[in-house]
């Protein structure tokens, strides 16, 4: 059996390692927050005490962490992580970063003989605890076939997104289009109730016509109309609008870096900063509800 070592525990990474684990997969993690620690523990985990002793024997090692910085720390330069994992060894890097630090990652891997996939996620913290998330994979596809059985234990679907860096590029993609929808979604639904419509009748509406989209089927924004969404838990849980905003900024780094037009890409990243500077940024996203709202 292969070892995995695991670094990051937070909200998504703990309950994608505890599915390695109900996999039957030996894995030991790394985590700054030793109360993460101690809940991946009495999952019948194994904590260690650096992300250095975490990787000594393992043979695939998962990273989930906030950003580039946080990801460029714990791998490169001197004392790195690189250097303490054994060439020939997996990585899968499921972290959101820019484009540019994953493949300056992938080069410092391949310079160790280590194979080396950015694999960000989608699906959120209840896709993450189902089993059910998407990974969006950059690397080469011998690497992706060795390392299907590990994110199986942990998603639903695997698409190869290209090569270094390309799994990055269509994560960037995908959240700037979701914030485009629940920001429309959001601006809709007021304008819907401050007409005097039902919320939910609204949302009905709109689902079932050619408004529908994610948002509308899985995640209205509108306090009450999803019982089990964020807006009806207080904006509690799921993806924090601060993450949203983080993602938003690559997306806008990535259009500078290629020339590209995006008018709403940007016009959604203003819209979260605004959200965050309302002291909103542990929220989930969905909040943006609150910039429509008296």
């Amino acid at each position: 059996m292969t070892q995995i070592a695991f670094i990051g525990l937070g909200h998504m990474g703990l309950p994608m390692a505890r599915n390695l684990l109900k996999a039957g997969h030996a894995v030991v993690a790394f985590d700054l927050v030793s109360d993460a620690l101690n809940a991946f523990a009495q999952d019948g985990g194994k904590p260690a005490t650096s992300a250095a002793e975490a990787v000594r024997d393992a043979g695939v090692v998962v990273s989930m962490l906030p950003a580039s910085r946080h990801v460029e720390s714990l791998y490169l330069g001197d004392g790195g992580l690189l250097d303490k994992i054994t060439p020939g060894s997996l990585v899968l890097e499921c972290s959101t970063i820019a484009p540019d630090s994953a493949r300056k990652v992938h080069a410092a891997a391949a310079a160790r003989g280590i194979a080396l996939l950015d694999a960000p996620v989608s699906g959120g913290t209840a896709g993450a605890a189902a089993g059910t998330l998407t990974f969006m994979v950059g690397g080469k596809i011998e690497a992706l076939e060795k390392a299907r059985p590990v994110l199986a234990a942990m998603g639903k679907n695997i698409f190869h997104a290209g090569p270094d860096g390309a799994g990055q590029v269509a994560k960037v993609c995908n959240n700037q289009l979701l914030a485009v929808q629940m920001i429309g979604t959001a601006e809709a639904m007021a304008l819907g109730v401050a007409s005097g419509l039902d919320p939910a009748v609204l949302a009905e509406i709109m689902r079932q016509s050619s408004g529908g989209n994610w948002t509308l089927e899985k995640y209205n924004p509108w306090p009450g109309v999803m019982e089990n969404a964020p807006a009806s838990k207080g904006y509690s849980g799921g993806f924090m609008a601060e993450l949203m905003a983080k993602d938003l900024g690559l997306a806008q780094e990535a259009a500078q870096s290629t020339a590209s037009s995006t008018p709403m890409g940007a016009l959604a990243l203003q819209l979260y900063r605004l959200l965050l500077k309302q002291g909103n940024g542990k929220l989930d996203f969905s909040a943006v509800q609150k910039l429509f709202v008296e």
